[in-house]
This record gives structure tokens, sequence and C-alpha cells, in this order.
């Protein structure tokens, strides 16, 4: 048994053993499990690819005369300003006014939320236009300039929801083609989607949250950050595989962290046609090895995931509960896979290139001393259901 505070000694002199999610399978199968846990003392694990509930919360500081604003566009993208005076909260998929959306089907959906804060982190320049009623102490009603991210006093990117520990793939069993949050879906099952790092996820490496709680340090596109919260949408109580992995969305997390700390590179915004925008993101997640089980579930492979096909044309759209079929990542991975005897073409909507080197990133940070643990201070529910949202009339029954 090892304890966070022996393993930030070791980090801390610079003695840690590190390796990627990736690594460590073949380092366990070679050493054994036994050995393995008495060296190895962190885990890098990592994913990269759009998580819509995203955002960040912006303070512009106060103009002269002051403005308390209460309606803010960054480059004619909505802000929330229904909190302080110069305090918005600006989310990925937010569209730019007067985006025709769907109106003619199927929409570019060219530029929103996301794309600005890629912008804002990148240091490039982005319109501020502001409105207020004007008060006493607030008299200014309108103000436009431009601001970089150097002008704000604080840029804390606050997401909701990321990191789903597993996720759908999805496909199109119409006849006619239809444009998801995942991508176009060619009609007749010719080609599937999916949206995950597989064995380098950071839940899917923590099935059980034994590590990964409220407080726990992350890599969130290069700024150290933390979990938060447990993410909306939040579903431990779930089908699950003899090894424990979940074998659908279970768990996710909420994170935050300074925006003035992160690298554009995993920062990107998202143009989904069909749908809308959303942001692309890198995360990063240490795993400590603290015993030999904890280590056991870092060594997860992809063939040892299973993810379900969900078909987006009925079953999702509806609420249904159908699925075609469940598929590892080692399947899903090989670019075709055969689903009642057709042949379908397999597409990533995340990155495994780029979570690898952010695993990578993460390990080289902890070997340096830069970058320490921190043990959650409430850990994450594991009997959590998901509920849905029913419609019923007023003090009616679903």
């Amino acid at each position: 048994m090892k304890t966070y505070d022996e393993i930030n000694r070791k980090i801390e002199s610079g003695t840690a053993v590190v390796l990627t999610a990736d690594e460590v399978i073949d380092y366990v199968d070679r050493k054994g499990l036994d050995e393995a846990a008495s060296e190895i003392d962190v885990v890098t694990t990592a994913t990269f690819g759009p998580m819509c509930s995203s955002g960040c919360f912006l303070n512009f500081g106060h103009s002269k005369p002051k403005m308390r604003i209460t309606e803010a566009w960054l480059d004619d993208v909505s802000a929330y300003a229904g909190i302080a005076a110069v305090d918005v909260y600006l989310g990925a998929t937010q569209l730019r006014h007067n985006d025709p959306a769907n109106m003619d089907y199927p929409g570019e959906f060219s530029f929103g939320g996301g794309h600005v804060i890629e912008k804002l982190v990148a240091g490039e320049e982005v319109q501020l236009f502001a409105l207020s009623y004007g008060t006493d102490e607030y008299p200014l009603k309108e103000l436009r300039t431009y601001i970089t991210i150097n002008d704000l006093n604080q840029a804390i990117m606050t997401n909701p929801r990321n990191c789903y520990q597993n996720y759908n793939v999805a496909i199109n069993c119409s006849d006619k083609p239809i444009h998801t949050y995942l991508g176009k879906l060619n009609p007749n099952m010719k080609n599937l989607t999916y949206c995950s790092a597989g064995q380098l996820s950071p839940l899917l490496n923590d099935p059980h949250y034994r590590t990964i709680g409220v407080g726990t340090s992350v890599w969130l596109a290069g700024a150290h950050g933390h979990v938060y919260a447990e993410g909306t949408q939040f579903g431990s109580a779930c089908e699950r595989g003899e090894n424990g992995v979940p074998t659908e969305g279970a768990g996710t997390l909420a994170l935050t962290g300074d925006m003035k700390q992160m690298d554009p590179e995993f920062v990107r915004g998202v143009s989904l046609r069909g749908y809308g925008v959303s942001l692309a993101l890198g995360v990063g997640i240490p795993i400590p090895i603290l015993d030999k089980s904890i280590l056991k579930a870092c060594t997860v492979r992809d063939s040892e995931i299973l993810a379900p096909v969900i078909d987006y044309s009925s079953v999702y759209p509806e609420r249904g509960g159908d699925i075609l079929c469940r598929l590892s990542y080692q399947q899903l991975r090989k670019g075709e896979v055969m689903i009642d005897g057709k042949k379908v073409i397999t597409g990533s909507m995340s990155s495994y290139s780029k979570a690898l080197k952010i695993a990578e990133i993460l390990k080289e940070e902890i070997r340096q001393g830069n970058f320490l643990l921190s043990q959650p201070y409430q850990m994450l529910p594991g009997a959590k259901s998901v509920s849905p949202l029913n419609i019923k009339p007023k003090g009616g029954a679903a």
C-alpha cells in the first residue's frame, strides 16, 4: 500500500515511476502485477475530443463610466450576463447571433462559443459588445471594445460535464442520411462513429472511482485544474462488464481551470454540420497506484471495453433502450466492423494520438516535479442513476 503523501514526496524528489496508460499494459505483462504495483507510482490517462457541456466565466473589469452589463456578445456570440456587473458565462455550444441554424438544413454552424474560447486561449482579439438599462452607480448603457485574454481579470473554464466514462456508438438504420453531434451518419448502416480514447480514457482506468473524485488535480488543456463536482448526467448505476468497466455512458466529471494557462493546441472550436457548435478539449488525469487492484484497473485494454451501438435515426431521439450490439474499442479502431452481416465503416470523433500526447506531457510534468497529486476530499457516488425529463401537464402525472 502507498499513500498520496508518499507518492508526492517521490515526485518532489524526482524519483517517482510514472507510466502512461498505454505503456503500463505491457509493463505489467512483463513484470507481473505484484512487482509492477510496488514499482509504479503514477499512471497518466488522457482524452481529447468534443465536450459540449463546457464554457467559461469571464470578468472584464469596470469601464469608465461603470456599467452593469445585462446583455453581452463576444464576436456576436451571446454570453450569459445574469451574474454580477461585469461577469459573464460563455457556453461552448452558444450560436453566433443570427446564425441560420438548421433553417436551411443541414446548417453549417461555422462559428460559436467554442470558437470564441479557442480565440481567447490563442491570445487573439475578440469584440465585446454590451448593453445595460443603466443605474445610478452604473450609468453606461452601451459599450463596444476589443479584448484579448490578457485584458481579462479572470478567464476560468468551468465545465459541467466532461470526460464521459464510456459512450454510445452512433449508427443510422434509416434510408436517409442524418446529422448528429457524432457527425454525419450515412443511411442503411454504411458507417458509424464513436467518441472515446478507450484504454487511455481517465474514468475507464478508474472504473469504480477509487482515485478520481472531487478535488482531484487534472491537466485541463495545459492548465493545472481540478474536479469540482460530479459531472451532470453522472450515472454510475449502470451496466458493467465482469471487469467492472461500464458498457454505457456512466460517470462524468465537472472540471475547472485557468484559461490563461492553457495551450491552444488542446482547445479547439468545433463545427458540427446539421447539429451545432462545440469545443474539443484535452484532459489528462493522473492515477496514483496505491495498491495492485488500482494498477490492475489501469491495465484495461481496448479489447475489454465495450460500447453500445445505438440507432440515432429512431432509438436515440425517442429515448429508446434498444441496442444493436456492443463493440469493443479494439474492433472500432480497425476502421470497419461487421454488423448483421453488413460491412460498416467506423470513424472516431476523438483523437487517440492527441490523448496519447497529453498522457506523455502529463507524465513528464510529474517526473519533473511540476505536477503533484491531490487526494479527493469527496468521492464520486457509486450507485447514482440518471433521471429523464418526463413531459407532463401542470399538477399532473407523467
